[in-house]
């Protein structure tokens, strides 16, 4: 007979990739054990193999789970600020607002997505590609002659260098906030863009 599942199985299972994303941040995935996750769970290895057969299977989790929460903000974003500069502030500022309930889960995409199989890398990639794109769209609209070219990518790349890697400096409460920053990211672009993909 099969078991059946606890009311609490999708709370419980939010948990073990929340506590899981923590503890892969601050020792990285090889450095964090399968009783470590379930210890600061307050769970048995047991009970955790109930909800995950492996390691692997919970970081493919976290980051799944992370990257469709990221993507549906992005559809949001696209289907309501207009095109071009205002498009490319809002989606900064959206994303900027997302990571700071998800440090974890960021630095774990970030840091970790290559350990996985290529098969489930590639159902991880598409989900990263549906959020560049989009900010590909909203750089081709704001730096002129930019779209159809070899530059486009590094422009875009760039720019998310800039919003992705913020975590590792930004404080809240010091007199800059992610709003500042997602409107200076941009500006960046606006102003730059150009100067940045003229021939050296």
């Amino acid at each position: 007979m099969a078991r059946t599942r606890a009311q609490d199985y999708v709370e419980k299972r939010e948990l073990i990739l929340h506590q899981a994303a923590q503890l892969f941040a601050q020792h990285g995935y090889t450095g964090t054990s399968i009783s470590m996750i379930a210890k600061a769970c307050g769970v048995s290895k047991a009970l955790l193999y109930h909800y995950y057969p492996d390691k692997e299977a919970v970081l493919f989790d976290i980051l799944h789970a992370h990257l469709i929460r990221l993507v549906a903000l992005m559809e949001a974003v696209v289907a309501t600020a207009p095109p071009g500069a205002p498009r490319l502030l809002a989606i900064g500022e959206a994303l900027l607002d997302a990571y700071r309930d998800a440090y974890a889960e960021h630095q774990v995409q970030i840091a970790n997505l290559g350990l996985l199989p290529e098969d489930k890398q590639a159902v991880l990639r598409g989900l990263e590609r549906s959020l560049v794109t989009p900010v590909a769209e909203a750089i081709s609209q704001v730096v002129p002659g930019v779209a159809g070219t070899t530059t486009l990518k590094p422009l875009t790349m760039a720019w998310f260098g800039m919003i992705n890697w913020h975590y590792l400096w930004f404080r809240e409460g010091r007199g800059f906030s992610r709003a500042d920053y997602a409107r200076m990211a941009c500006q960046l672009i606006i102003c730059g863009g150009k100067e940045a993909i003229a021939p050296g």
